[in-house]
């Protein structure tokens, strides 16, 4: 076998997973049909959630830094403010905030913390075909290479070539017409800290400050009806409508760095898994862009699949492990999709009554507190629980499959440390040094023993991607993993 696992798709879920796979011990190669690494912008804004699962891979440093911290959005009708969202703290303790910066930096950092772990992707390395057996699979790449991997991860994308050579299916349903995007720099006197909004009979147009002085413009524009136009032709097209729609004289759109012409999709694939060939991120789910949830899922999916992909790569649990993955994930895929199109839908509104309900109903509801904290609350995926899934499980609180809070914990000689520091690539034992015995007998070495810091917390198996395996000492976690891994 040449590599334990091969992913296709140097993105950022892909690279997640291989950097996760790598903490916990996992061979792995990556491969991109692209020729190198891409620069525009896509995805920009990170959620508290995905800057969780970058710290636990030890890929967040500098990000922070680089960010934007455009935690408001104020929408407009006219030069008239309608409503003004603030995203604060939905009170899950967290030591990672969210962020606004570009796709292409995350990819940048964890390429960097993928290199520190020894491995680089490989570019111009399309995958063409692969086959399986019941030992491993067989990748053949555009350029005739044959890899020999244990497992297949397909990271590559709504278009997915690995989903389409294993047969998976990826139907869904179209959620809107046009979106123009772009990446420039403007003239204007609009406030940086935070989103502005201005809904129009014409569409919606949104704009979004974005590190480095830019700015990121998404106008729906169901009128425009050329097929394939230049970003030229895109940011032609913007410059004309960004005074029209937002009523601002004093804006001018200068400089563009990137340009797309859009429409939105809602799509789920019938499974996340065919024998040894897995989907993640976009391959398996794709989203509108309203609530920036499409990355922040696929982050979620990586970490998520890389601790079961290294259990039962070491032989430390049964194949049937990796059908929790498709279990925890998708049911939750399943919801954000219901979330961010109807997002969309709220924002494209054309219709007297949608624009009704939007423009004088969601807009005073959306200026009460509560109400935005549960949309923080909401959109950062903190509130992700597996309680339901197979591996979850009922009881006193927290439950099986809770995300367990970042807390302030201490090693055994006294260190201090956050709990969520410690589960790079490994698991962690609270409070009962009698259970860590029983861990590692079945985990291997690659489990911590720690200690609360402030305060009690009950014993407890705390898994790699930060959600509770189980309560109680040495008896409860042996019951636990004897049901999870056999």
């Amino acid at each position: 076998m040449e590599t334990d696992v091969l992913v296709v798709g140097a993105g950022p879920v892909g690279l997640a997973l291989a950097c996760a796979l790598l903490q916990h011990g996992v061979s792995v190669r990556v491969v991109d049909r692209a020729p190198g690494p891409a620069t525009t912008s896509r995805a920009n804004f990170v959620h508290a959630r995905g800057s969780e699962v970058l710290d636990r891979l030890d890929a967040l440093d500098g990000l922070p830094e680089e960010s934007v911290r455009a935690m408001t959005i104020t929408t407009y009708a006219g030069d008239r403010p309608m409503m003004r969202i603030r995203f604060g703290d939905p009170g899950l303790r967290t030591a990672a905030a969210p962020m606004v910066i570009s796709q292409a930096r995350v990819e940048a950092r964890l390429r960097d913390r993928l290199a520190e772990l020894g491995v680089r992707p490989e570019w111009n390395s399309a995958l063409v075909a692969a086959d399986q057996d019941e030992h491993g699979v067989d990748a053949v790449l555009a350029d005739g290479r044959t890899v020999r991997a244990g497992r297949l991860v397909g990271c590559d994308g709504t278009s997915s070539t690995v989903r389409k050579l294993a047969g998976i299916g990826f139907p869904g349903v179209k959620v809107s017409e046009r979106f123009l995007l772009v990446d420039a720099r403007l003239d204007t006197t609009l406030d940086r800290s935070g989103t502005s909004g201005w809904v129009h009979p014409k569409g919606m147009l949104g704009a979004m400050p974005m590190p480095g002085g830019q700015w990121r413009l998404l106008a729906y524009d169901p009128a425009f009806g050329e097929d394939k136009p230049g970003e030229e032709r895109i940011v032609e097209r913007m410059r004309q409508i960004l005074p029209e729609r937002t009523g601002l004289r004093d804006v001018r759109l200068l400089d563009a760095s990137w340009a797309s012409l859009f429409s939105v999709h809602r799509r789920l694939a019938d499974t996340y898994r065919r024998g040894r060939v897995l989907l993640a991120g976009d391959a398996a789910h794709a989203h509108a862009p309203f609530g920036g949830q499409g990355m922040l899922t696929g982050l979620g999916d990586a970490e998520n699949l890389a601790w079961k992909l290294a259990l039962v790569v070491h032989g430390r649990a049964a194949d049937r492990l990796l059908d929790t993955y498709e279990a925890e994930r998708r049911p939750l895929a399943t919801q954000v999709l219901r979330g961010s199109t109807a997002a969309t839908k709220v924002n494209i509104a054309a219709g007297p009554v949608g624009r009704f309900l939007r423009d004088q109903v969601l807009i005073r509801l959306f200026g009460i507190a509560w109400l935005q904290r549960w949309v923080t609350y909401t959109t950062s995926q903190l509130w992700v629980s597996y309680r339901r899934g197979p591996l979850g499980g009922r009881g006193r609180r927290p439950r099986p499959g809770d995300r367990i809070p970042d807390t302030a914990c201490e090693r055994p000689d006294g260190t201090r440390t956050r709990l969520h520091a410690e589960l790079r690539g490994r698991w962690a034992v609270v409070g009962d040094e009698s259970a860590l015995a029983a861990a590692r007998s079945r985990l291997g070495d690659r489990v911590v023993l720690l200690r609360p810091a402030d305060g009690p917390l009950p014993a407890m198996l705390v898994r790699p991607d930060g959600h509770l395996a189980c309560q109680g000492g040495a008896a409860e976690l042996t019951r636990w993993l004897d049901g999870a891994l056999a």
